[in-house]
């Protein structure tokens, strides 16, 4: 159980007066959001921590925005929060920095979109359980394999329901389609056989805990109020009866904050929460939302992320905490991005190079950059469909003109399967180039 903040007057304490290196410290306090276990160590000589506390708060309530008014859930709007948005809208919305992250080729960002599509479902679905490796995931949806159990069902659900949200992100919000969302990413994956798709009852006693020691850290409102909840929650999304402009990007993170906080269902809240983030940025035209892999980041910082629901929580519903940590990891992972591209943008004019070879395309300058890359690697069809996003006859072409031209040769893997590998003038074929 984290530590619980003093309880702290509401009216307003006048820092005007105060030293700069006060001033300065509780700014560095409030630029990062912190919580009052990270405060109460840092009190300048000649104040209690309670003292500290009470001026960060009162700094905070200045520029307090109140986001659901039921709960009294709200946050203080900082510089770096805005900032930050600012700096976002320049990368994330419409064509802004487009130039400078995805080459002009529509192939080259299709493939990049797969990839991280893939990485979100993966890294979303393991976050709630799914044990199974990246590799194997990967490989699953690349090929089109059937899941083999519930953590591969978890994944292909995470992934066709991202691709859903891509394909209807203008609509407007229903609560029948939250319902929907949430059993397209639950079916045949839960426990509860029947809770797909449907509202938590009031039988089933929900309660956010740690398993292991048996802590209760967080009892969601009675499910009594949930249809209340998702026709406000709608409004909410679809921007109807608002009375106060809150930044997009900050109230797509509200939108993953309160169904976490409310959990309307039995299981798969998490997975429901980040889905419908993703489909509100993608409503506001923050397109490029969709090539970052969020889950991947939360997952590296998973106790942090658990740690912001409970700061929120613990200090009056305060969901700066939360609003601050889902920024960061917006950051890391559009860098992560950003290197992601820069690394198969060097790969790519390895495989270009490959093109002087004369007579082949340059999907097939990539195959023999595999090759080159991984000299016992053993190619199948559905490998190219997974990599280069093509049919299997587009895919199937693609290996046997290389093995006509004498680049890779043919053998067969159980009598049906024909599989590829570097034939034996492989490598004196693409030393000149190379």
């Amino acid at each position: 159980m984290i530590e619980q903040p003093p309880h702290t007057t509401t009216a307003t304490i006048d820092t005007s007066n105060e030293s700069e290196e006060l001033k300065n410290l509780i700014s560095s306090i409030n630029s990062r959001y912190l919580y009052w276990s990270d405060v109460k160590y840092r009190m300048p000589s000649g104040m209690t921590d309670i003292e500290l506390w009470s001026k960060v708060k009162s700094v905070r309530n200045l520029t307090d925005v109140k986001v659901w008014t039921q709960n009294n859930i709200h946050f203080s709007l900082t510089n770096t929060m805005q900032r930050m948005c600012h700096e976002f809208d320049m990368n994330f919305g419409g064509s802004w920095g487009a130039s400078k992250i995805f080459p002009d080729n529509k192939t080259a960002q299709e493939l990049y979109l797969i990839s991280s599509i893939m990485e979100e479902a993966i890294a979303s679905s393991q976050m709630e359980g799914a044990a199974t490796t990246r590799e194997a995931a990967k490989e699953m949806l690349r090929k089109k394999i059937s899941p083999k159990d519930k953590s591969q069902r978890m994944i292909l659900n995470n992934y066709n329901t991202i691709n859903f949200i891509r394909d209807h992100a203008k609509e407007s919000l229903t609560p029948a389609c939250i319902m929907q969302i949430h059993g397209m990413m639950t079916e045949n994956a839960l426990d509860i056989p029947d809770a797909a798709g449907r509202l938590r009852r009031d039988d089933e006693n929900i309660v956010v805990g740690n398993g292991i020691i048996g802590e209760i850290v967080h009892t969601p409102p009675a499910a009594e109020c949930l249809n209340e909840f998702l026709n406000s929650l709608c409004a909410f999304f679809n921007d109807e009866n608002t009375g106060i402009f809150i930044h997009p990007i900050i109230k797509a993170i509200t939108i993953h904050f309160l169904v976490g906080y409310y959990h309307p269902f039995a299981d798969g809240n998490g997975r429901t929460a980040r889905a419908l983030f993703y489909w509100y940025m993608m409503k506001s035209n923050y397109w490029l939302v969709q090539y970052l892999s969020i889950s991947r980041i939360i997952k590296g910082s998973k106790k942090s992320y658990e740690k912001a629901f409970l700061y929120s929580e613990a200090d009056g519903n305060d969901i700066g905490y939360f609003v601050q940590y889902n920024l960061d990891v917006l950051l890391k992972s559009f860098d992560a991005l950003s290197r992601y591209i820069k690394r198969k943008n060097d790969e790519r004019k390895k495989s270009e190079k490959l093109l002087h070879l004369g007579n082949i395309t340059a999907r097939q300058a990539e195959i023999l950059s595999l090759c080159i890359e991984n000299p016992d690697i053993v190619l199948v069809s559905t490998d190219i469909v997974g990599k280069f996003g093509v049919t299997h006859n587009t895919a199937k072409s693609d290996l046997r003109n290389l093995t006509e031209k004498g680049y890779l040769s043919e053998i067969s893997l159980n009598g049906r399967t024909k599989g590829y590998i570097r034939s034996s003038n492989f490598g004196q074929m693409v030393s000149k180039i190379r």
